[in-house]
Protein backbone atom coordinates (compact mmCIF):
# COMPACT_ATOMS: atom_id res chain seq x y z
CA UNK A 1 0.00 0.00 0.00
CA UNK A 2 1.53 3.26 -1.08
CA UNK A 3 4.83 1.57 -2.03
CA UNK A 4 6.96 3.61 -4.39
CA UNK A 5 8.69 1.67 -7.13
CA UNK A 6 11.19 2.49 -9.82
CA UNK A 7 10.48 2.81 -13.56
CA UNK A 8 7.13 4.50 -13.00
CA UNK A 9 5.26 6.26 -15.79
CA UNK A 10 4.21 9.89 -15.41
CA UNK A 11 0.64 8.70 -14.85
CA UNK A 12 1.82 6.32 -12.13
CA UNK A 13 3.69 9.12 -10.34
CA UNK A 14 0.61 11.36 -10.39
CA UNK A 15 -1.46 8.53 -8.92
CA UNK A 16 1.10 7.96 -6.14
CA UNK A 17 1.29 11.69 -5.39
CA UNK A 18 -2.51 11.84 -5.11
CA UNK A 19 -2.55 8.79 -2.82
CA UNK A 20 0.11 10.23 -0.52
CA UNK A 21 -1.67 13.60 -0.52
CA UNK A 22 -4.58 11.89 1.25
CA UNK A 23 -2.34 10.48 3.97
CA UNK A 24 -2.70 12.05 7.39
CA UNK A 25 0.62 10.53 8.45
CA UNK A 26 3.71 12.73 8.48
CA UNK A 27 7.29 11.50 8.89
CA UNK A 28 9.88 14.07 9.95
CA UNK A 29 13.47 13.10 9.11
CA UNK A 30 16.08 15.13 10.94
CA UNK A 31 19.43 15.12 9.21
CA UNK A 32 22.76 16.86 9.14
CA UNK A 33 24.20 18.09 5.89
CA UNK A 34 26.92 15.53 5.08
CA UNK A 35 30.01 17.71 5.10
CA UNK A 36 33.57 16.74 5.93
CA UNK A 37 34.44 17.42 9.54
CA UNK A 38 30.88 18.47 10.46
CA UNK A 39 29.05 15.20 11.00
CA UNK A 40 29.52 12.24 13.34
CA UNK A 41 32.32 14.06 15.15
CA UNK A 42 32.47 11.60 18.06
CA UNK A 43 32.83 8.74 15.59
CA UNK A 44 35.39 10.76 13.62
CA UNK A 45 37.60 11.03 16.71
CA UNK A 46 38.35 7.32 16.22
CA UNK A 47 37.92 6.65 12.49
CA UNK A 48 38.85 10.04 11.01
CA UNK A 49 36.76 12.68 9.27
CA UNK A 50 36.67 11.02 5.85
CA UNK A 51 35.57 7.62 7.16
CA UNK A 52 32.99 9.27 9.42
CA UNK A 53 31.57 11.14 6.42
CA UNK A 54 31.43 7.96 4.34
CA UNK A 55 29.67 6.14 7.17
CA UNK A 56 27.15 8.94 7.54
CA UNK A 57 26.44 8.92 3.80
CA UNK A 58 25.90 5.16 4.06
CA UNK A 59 23.40 5.74 6.86
CA UNK A 60 21.67 8.48 4.90
CA UNK A 61 21.22 6.15 1.94
CA UNK A 62 19.76 3.52 4.25
CA UNK A 63 17.32 6.08 5.63
CA UNK A 64 16.21 6.96 2.10
CA UNK A 65 15.64 3.27 1.34
CA UNK A 66 13.46 2.62 4.40
CA UNK A 67 11.37 5.80 4.09
CA UNK A 68 10.80 6.40 0.36
CA UNK A 69 8.05 3.79 0.13
CA UNK A 70 6.33 4.62 3.41
CA UNK A 71 2.65 5.56 3.21
CA UNK A 72 3.12 9.03 4.68
CA UNK A 73 4.11 12.49 3.67
CA UNK A 74 7.81 12.87 4.33
CA UNK A 75 9.76 16.00 5.20
CA UNK A 76 13.53 16.13 5.48
CA UNK A 77 14.72 18.75 7.96
CA UNK A 78 18.28 19.87 7.16
CA UNK A 79 20.60 21.16 9.86
CA UNK A 80 22.48 23.83 7.89
CA UNK A 81 20.96 24.46 4.48
CA UNK A 82 18.52 22.85 2.07
CA UNK A 83 20.15 20.94 -0.77
CA UNK A 84 17.87 20.67 -3.79
CA UNK A 85 20.03 18.16 -5.65
CA UNK A 86 20.97 15.28 -3.37
CA UNK A 87 19.86 11.76 -2.43
CA UNK A 88 16.49 13.02 -1.17
CA UNK A 89 14.29 12.88 -4.28
CA UNK A 90 12.29 16.11 -4.54
CA UNK A 91 9.24 14.24 -5.84
CA UNK A 92 9.15 12.06 -2.71
CA UNK A 93 10.53 14.22 0.10
CA UNK A 94 9.62 17.77 1.09
CA UNK A 95 12.60 19.76 2.28
CA UNK A 96 12.80 22.28 5.11
CA UNK A 97 15.38 23.83 7.40
CA UNK A 98 15.50 23.11 11.12
CA UNK A 99 14.66 26.18 13.19
CA UNK A 100 15.27 26.66 16.90
CA UNK A 101 17.93 27.19 19.54
CA UNK A 102 18.40 23.51 20.39
CA UNK A 103 17.18 20.10 19.23
CA UNK A 104 14.08 20.37 21.40
CA UNK A 105 13.04 23.67 19.84
CA UNK A 106 13.72 22.37 16.35
CA UNK A 107 11.65 19.22 16.83
CA UNK A 108 8.84 21.14 18.53
CA UNK A 109 8.65 23.58 15.62
CA UNK A 110 8.53 20.73 13.13
CA UNK A 111 5.75 18.93 15.00
CA UNK A 112 3.74 22.13 15.39
CA UNK A 113 4.02 22.86 11.68
CA UNK A 114 2.78 19.36 10.93
CA UNK A 115 -0.25 19.61 13.19
CA UNK A 116 -1.05 23.09 11.84
CA UNK A 117 -1.13 21.48 8.39
CA UNK A 118 -3.77 19.01 9.60
CA UNK A 119 -1.64 15.89 9.88
CA UNK A 120 -3.06 13.51 12.47
CA UNK A 121 -0.11 11.24 13.25
CA UNK A 122 3.45 12.62 13.22
CA UNK A 123 6.69 10.76 13.83
CA UNK A 124 10.26 12.06 13.93
CA UNK A 125 13.38 9.99 13.33
CA UNK A 126 17.04 10.78 12.85
CA UNK A 127 19.19 9.54 10.00
CA UNK A 128 21.75 7.40 11.80
CA UNK A 129 19.83 4.16 12.39
CA UNK A 130 21.16 1.15 10.49
CA UNK A 131 18.89 -1.45 12.11
CA UNK A 132 15.60 0.38 11.46
CA UNK A 133 13.34 -0.76 8.61
CA UNK A 134 10.19 0.41 6.83
CA UNK A 135 8.00 -2.19 8.52
CA UNK A 136 8.98 -0.86 11.94
CA UNK A 137 8.03 2.66 10.87
CA UNK A 138 4.67 1.33 9.69
CA UNK A 139 4.22 -0.35 13.08
CA UNK A 140 4.98 2.94 14.82
CA UNK A 141 2.29 4.77 12.85
CA UNK A 142 -0.23 1.99 13.57
CA UNK A 143 0.57 2.26 17.27
CA UNK A 144 -0.84 5.78 17.19
CA UNK A 145 -4.27 4.36 16.35
CA UNK A 146 -4.54 3.04 19.92
CA UNK A 147 -2.14 5.24 21.88
CA UNK A 148 -1.37 8.94 21.82
CA UNK A 149 2.41 8.48 21.83
CA UNK A 150 5.02 6.07 20.52
CA UNK A 151 8.68 6.02 21.53
CA UNK A 152 11.69 4.10 20.26
CA UNK A 153 14.34 3.92 23.02
CA UNK A 154 18.00 4.08 22.02
CA UNK A 155 20.48 1.98 23.93
CA UNK A 156 22.57 5.06 24.73
CA UNK A 157 19.83 6.62 26.84
CA UNK A 158 18.20 8.71 24.15
CA UNK A 159 15.55 7.78 21.60
CA UNK A 160 15.58 7.10 17.87
CA UNK A 161 11.86 7.69 17.23
CA UNK A 162 9.14 9.83 18.77
CA UNK A 163 5.58 9.96 17.53
CA UNK A 164 2.31 11.51 18.66
CA UNK A 165 -1.20 12.30 17.57
CA UNK A 166 -1.41 15.44 19.70
CA UNK A 167 1.24 17.98 20.59
CA UNK A 168 2.79 17.83 24.07
CA UNK A 169 5.24 20.72 24.59
CA UNK A 170 6.84 19.25 27.73
CA UNK A 171 8.56 16.62 25.60
CA UNK A 172 10.82 19.26 24.07
CA UNK A 173 11.73 21.27 27.15
CA UNK A 174 14.24 20.88 29.99
CA UNK A 175 16.27 18.14 28.32
CA UNK A 176 20.04 17.86 28.09
CA UNK A 177 20.06 16.78 24.46
CA UNK A 178 22.69 14.29 23.40
CA UNK A 179 23.07 12.77 26.86
CA UNK A 180 21.90 9.53 28.48
CA UNK A 181 19.20 11.33 30.50
CA UNK A 182 16.93 12.17 27.57
CA UNK A 183 15.04 8.87 27.47
CA UNK A 184 14.29 8.79 31.18
CA UNK A 185 13.22 12.44 31.22
CA UNK A 186 10.95 11.81 28.22
CA UNK A 187 9.39 8.76 29.86
CA UNK A 188 8.72 10.88 32.93
CA UNK A 189 6.83 13.36 30.73
CA UNK A 190 4.77 10.48 29.33
CA UNK A 191 4.03 8.59 32.56
CA UNK A 192 0.35 9.59 32.53
CA UNK A 193 -0.14 9.17 28.78
CA UNK A 194 -1.04 6.21 26.60
CA UNK A 195 2.29 5.08 25.18
CA UNK A 196 3.67 2.35 22.94
CA UNK A 197 7.33 1.52 23.59
CA UNK A 198 9.16 0.03 20.63
CA UNK A 199 12.18 -2.25 20.69
CA UNK A 200 15.34 -0.61 21.96
CA UNK A 201 17.88 -0.02 19.20
CA UNK A 202 21.42 1.21 18.76
CA UNK A 203 22.00 4.43 16.88
CA UNK A 204 25.42 5.19 15.41
CA UNK A 205 27.39 7.81 17.30
CA UNK A 206 30.58 6.12 18.47
CA UNK A 207 33.10 3.60 17.15
CA UNK A 208 31.83 1.00 19.60
CA UNK A 209 28.41 1.25 17.95
CA UNK A 210 29.73 -0.18 14.67
CA UNK A 211 33.01 -1.99 15.34
CA UNK A 212 31.38 -5.44 15.48
CA UNK A 213 28.83 -4.84 12.72
CA UNK A 214 29.86 -6.41 9.41
CA UNK A 215 27.94 -3.80 7.42
CA UNK A 216 30.47 -1.17 8.51
CA UNK A 217 33.61 -3.27 8.01
CA UNK A 218 34.45 -1.70 4.60
CA UNK A 219 34.71 1.70 6.29
CA UNK A 220 37.00 0.49 9.08
CA UNK A 221 39.81 -1.27 7.22
CA UNK A 222 42.26 1.44 8.17
CA UNK A 223 41.61 1.07 11.90
CA UNK A 224 44.37 -0.68 13.83
CA UNK A 225 43.07 -2.89 16.64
Amino acid sequence: MGILQTNKTEKDEKTIDFTLAKSKNLLLIFTRNPQLGKCKTRLAAKVGDEAALDIYKFLLNHTVQITAGLYAKKTVYYSEEIWEEDIWNNSIFDKKLQKGNDLGDRMANAFLAGFQNNFEKIIVIGSDMHDLCQEELETAFKALDKNDFVLGPATDGGYYLLGMNRFKPELFKHKTWGTDTVLQDTLENLKDETLTLLEAKNDVDMYDDIKDNAAFAPFLKHIKL
